[in-house]
């Protein structure tokens, strides 16, 4: 599969407020006691949101026009994208804590790749959104390439317990 990284997917500054912003003015989120609960029934709200995300997507109206997500307006390729890089990178995440293998479909990684490169060639690589790349080689496998350019090391294991 050829990945093509174009100025029309590249990641708009404003697709993320406020997140974006307490990087270049140096601020940090407002401190929270303690992380979100789950939801008590979240086993099976998660599949099912993430299926009416995969319905949706597929919709082709769903990638064109403008969106709102997160209070941003933003053009439904973006939205698509972002979206992709979200389920490829936290997927990774998630697996990665379960000691399982992550093997999602060619597509989302090459849209993650794509998203994540044009961040990183753009300057917006500020702490706390992705962390700094992690170097992976060229010829790495382009989910490595996502993951590294997201941040994270696609190399590192959990820890095994004694």
């Amino acid at each position: 599969m050829t990945c093509w990284v174009t100025s029309r997917a590249s990641p708009s500054r404003s697709a993320t407020p406020p997140a974006r912003t307490w990087v270049p003015r140096r601020t940090r989120p407002p401190a929270q006691p303690r992380p979100p609960s789950l939801p008590a029934r979240w086993r099976e709200e998660l599949p099912r949101a993430l299926g009416e995300l995969a319905e949706a997507r597929k919709d082709p109206a769903a990638w064109t026009g403008m969106t709102r997500a997160g209070g941003v307006d933003l053009p439904g390729e973006i939205a698509g994208v972002v979206a992709a890089d979200e389920l490829v990178l936290h997927g990774w995440d998630l697996a990665r804590a379960a000691g399982q293998e992550y093997a999602p479909d060619e597509a989302a990684p090459c849209a993650s790749h794509g998203f994540l490169l044009a961040a990183a060639e753009d300057g917006d690589r500020g702490e706390g959104i992705f962390g700094p790349v992690v170097p992976v080689p060229d010829g790495a496998p382009l989910l490595d390439r996502a993951v590294g350019l997201g941040g994270r090391d696609p190399g590192r294991m959990p820890p095994t317990s004694p």
